[in-house]
């Protein structure tokens, strides 16, 4: 009797443990909800920090290479400063150390690992320091000593005003999508939906499951090998994610432009990057003067009345000449029929009751990177960034297929 009460009792103490581990490992990796602020068209995610769960807006860039957010009123019994010299500062790429004169407190310490957070809406790089905490997310998964930046509210011009801080999903090894599938042994990959003015959308990070939409082309990410980041030492490829455009198409017509724009140099110069800090595509100046002189004759043959230009834009159109279909831009990519088409959702923006423009603006002569596709023309289209077979799938518009991001 007494072995089989041992019996029992390990076997019990088995399933105790294996269903608290379980617990901590989220079956549908990390799921995060994905706003629009319409005033700034900036898209943010919710999350909660530190052990009195403190809520952190937190606007989406997928350039950017961690997470950071103001700590006014931080206040957190399981917040860490990641000392500098250490292993998880080498990690984080820590820069030297931070140092604080005021009494210690969240983003005030002492020989803290050195980080560099990047404001993209007014160019700045701030010095401020690394530290560790614990996110939560709305689907009720931990993440344990994620590495942030923590710094004062001041730095956020530019942001919306519900943000307070910046969530970034670039390819490093402190970013959220790495982190979790580092602690929690998922592949390292995450989806994106960002919706247009109504509606949620979602990251879902981890390879987590999620609605897949009829048909999901897929294309290799590339590498720039050299960093587009403002402060890098040499020798750093870019973060950011990059695919090979090979041409252009409007309404199956080739846009005759040079294709050397179009691909990446040995300076890092050139290329095609996606971006959710840009509102709208931003094109070298050789590429939009053709694309939007293509688009107007297009629209022109089928009855759409152009009319004065509204900046930044400089195609624009009649709302009431605009029918359910407008011409088609075609990013074509590597393989045989494979490309990314944007439609009419994505291709125009409506800037008042009567007229519509191209959502297309002018990076001038001698941009950074050829064309950075921005946010407007990734509204409602689903892009699944997998890291571990270095690919991007994406959808094109949700909307064609009766779905958007609010149901994906």
């Amino acid at each position: 009797m007494a072995s089989s009460l041992h019996t029992l009792f390990f076997f019990l103490a088995i399933f105790i443990c294996s269903s608290g581990y379980a617990a901590n490992v989220p079956s549908n990796g990390l799921v995060l909800p994905v706003g629009k602020d319409t005033k700034t068209s900036q898209y943010y995610t919710t999350l909660q920090m530190g052990s009195n769960h403190a809520t952190v807006n937190a606007v989406i860039d997928l350039g950017s290479q961690f997470l950071w957010f103001a700590c006014d009123s931080y206040a957190s019994s399981t917040y860490n400063p990641i000392p500098c010299g250490s292993k998880k500062c080498e990690i984080a790429k820590g820069i030297g150390c931070a140092g604080c004169n005021l009494p210690p407190r969240p983003g005030c310490t002492n020989d803290t690992c050195g980080a560099s957070p990047y404001n993209p809406f007014e160019n700045m790089l701030y010095s401020e320091g690394f530290a560790e905490d614990t996110l939560y997310s709305k689907n009720n998964v931990k993440v344990s000593e994620l590495p942030f930046s923590c710094f004062q509210s001041e730095y956020l011009i530019g942001f919306a005003s519900i943000a307070t801080g910046m969530l970034g999903l670039a390819r490093t090894e402190i970013s959220l999508h790495k982190q979790v599938a580092n602690k929690f042994k998922l592949p390292d990959k995450f989806a994106l939906c960002i919706p247009s003015d109504k509606g949620v959308g979602k990251i879902y990070i981890g390879g987590g499951r999620y609605t897949t939409p009829k048909s999901l082309v897929s294309t290799p990410l590339i590498i720039n090998p050299v960093s587009t980041y403002p402060i890098y030492t040499e020798g750093d490829p870019s973060d950011e994610y990059f695919i090979d455009v090979k041409s252009i198409r409007v309404n199956g017509r080739p846009l005759a432009i040079k294709t050397s724009y179009l691909t990446i140099d040995e300076k890092g110069v050139g290329g095609t990057k996606i971006s959710t800090i840009n509102n709208f595509t931003v094109l070298h100046n050789s590429i939009y003067k053709p694309l939007t002189r293509a688009f107007v004759k297009a629209a022109a043959n089928m009855k759409i009345k152009s009319i004065a230009a509204v900046a930044p834009f400089r195609a624009c159109f009649s709302v009431e000449s605009i029918s359910s279909f407008v011409p088609t831009i075609d990013l074509v990519l590597p393989g045989k029929n494979v490309y990314w088409r944007i439609h009419g959702a994505n291709s125009l923006v409506k800037v008042n009751n009567n007229v519509s423009c191209l959502a297309f603006v002018d990076g001038g002569k001698e941009p950074r990177t050829s064309v950075v596709i921005g946010g407007h023309q990734l509204e409602d289209d689903l892009l699944e960034f997998d890291l571990v077979s270095s690919k991007l799938s994406f959808s094109s518009s949700l909307l064609l297929q009766n779905s958007s991001c609010s149901r994906v």
